[in-house]
């Protein structure tokens, strides 16, 4: 459920080149969103740009990169 609310939140990003809305992946790291973006590779570009190793369309050492907000904002309470 979720992730259809990041997917609507997300829909009108590109309206806006201020949100990085090239960082929002699959809960695996899977670039699923690259196809709203203007060209096949561009998400990826946008990623390794910033530092980030894609390899077959998904972030490698995704771990590292995922944040969670259950962890980062203390929601387990």
């Amino acid at each position: 459920m979720s992730s259809r609310m990041v997917g609507w939140a997300m829909n009108a990003a590109h309206l806006d080149a201020s949100i990085p809305a090239h960082r929002v992946v699959n809960r695996i790291g899977l670039l699923t969103g690259k196809i709203h973006f203007a060209t096949p590779t561009l998400m990826e570009e946008l990623l390794t740009s910033e530092g980030l190793e894609v390899k077959n369309d998904r972030v490698q050492n995704f771990e590292k990169y995922h944040w969670d907000p259950m962890l980062e904002l203390d929601l387990q309470k």
